[in-house]
């Protein structure tokens, strides 16, 4: 999942959003009108913006989702706070707006490169022992952990996805978006566990409601959250209290790992627990609160209206500041890790 911020200060489409001008589409295309404008993927997007996308994309028929959108957010300057181009947040904003009728886009060619989708199961064995684990935690410590996103850990990133791929019950394809992953092992190196941070959920009422958060201050600082999305304990692990010291561990380190990779500190963290499946015992005791739950509906549910049923999951928070609320709501400045 990617992280789908924008600085404050980009409340609109800016100076270099002008080269988007140019033929006009044909009458035919006529599309669905906006009455006012409105945020979407963090950004105020209003008739005349509108209006110059639809202009940009008939002046390049020929190009394809990908340049499309690696080009928007260049010419919008649209960046991260470590200065990387948000292309995915472009794309994603394309095709929200194409979902609710606003423009056309050329039909898909191909999966982009290194993205979600079709990407190839990971071809890299379990080159680890599997033998038991069973002991008191004591005896593991001290562990480690390893953040293969990058170098140097990048070198066991086929390691951490084949283990998720395996043997998580969602499996594994890719991290898209603002992301960390955490290989752990114990003091003799043993392989324990692995853990993924990513983009935090677009919407979730009963979270955005512990925070305070209306839908503008939301847009503006989703990115200070990060979402547990992945959490897996190797299935030859059995070790009391191994997954919550897990938990309590990273938890005082993320931020600033976060901060040293992408720009920004990281104030609450977030996950979902599915109800059937699991009781998020380890996470209560690593001092996250339950805040409530999903609806059991999935962020696919447009652009048709129909709702896709998925599993009600428990929202859990965890704080990473004792003035976390302030910092999302904007009422404080910035804070460091």
């Amino acid at each position: 999942m990617v992280s789908l911020w924008l600085p404050s200060g980009e409340s609109g489409v800016g100076k270099k959003s002008r080269k988007l001008c140019g033929t006009r589409r044909p009458s035919s295309a006529t599309l669905p009108s906006v009455d006012e404008p409105g945020i979407v993927q963090g950004r105020r997007i209003g008739l005349s913006e509108l209006e110059q996308i639809r202009q940009w994309i008939g002046d390049h028929p020929d190009w394809s989702r990908y340049r499309l959108s690696r080009h928007l957010a260049s010419l919008w300057d649209w960046r991260n706070p470590a200065g990387q181009l948000k292309d995915m947040a472009a794309r994603t904003l394309l095709l929200k707006l194409e979902q609710r009728g606003w423009i056309v886009l050329p039909p898909r060619r191909q999966v982009m490169p290194n993205r979600m989708g079709q990407k190839p199961k990971p071809a890299v064995g379990l080159s680890v022992a599997e033998s038991p684990i069973i002991q008191t935690l004591d005896g593991l410590l001290p562990l480690t952990f390893t953040e293969v996103s990058r170098p140097p850990g990048a070198s066991q990133r086929g390691l951490f996805e084949a283990l998720l791929h395996q043997h998580h019950y969602l499996g594994h394809r890719s991290s898209v978006g603002e992301n960390l992953q955490y290989l752990v092992s114990d003091r003799q190196g043993r392989l324990l566990a692995c853990v993924l941070f990513g983009a935090a959920a677009w919407q979730c009422a009963d979270r955005d409601r512990s925070i305070g958060w209306d839908p503008l201050a939301r847009s503006q600082r989703l990115h200070l959250l990060t979402n547990n999305t992945r959490f897996l304990i190797a299935p030859w692990v059995e070790v009391p209290d191994l997954a919550s010291h897990i938990l309590s561990r990273i938890a005082r380190c993320l931020s600033h790992h976060w901060q040293g990779k992408y720009g920004h500190p990281i104030y609450l963290l977030e996950t979902f627990v599915e109800r059937e499946r699991f009781e998020g015992a380890c996470y209560r005791a690593a001092n996250w609160v339950r805040v409530g739950q999903t609806q059991g509906r999935s962020r696919q549910d447009r652009p048709d209206g129909k709702h896709q049923q998925v599993p009600i999951k428990d929202v859990y928070l965890r704080p990473l500041h004792p003035q976390f609320r302030e910092l999302l709501q904007g009422t404080l400045p910035p804070a460091r890790p």
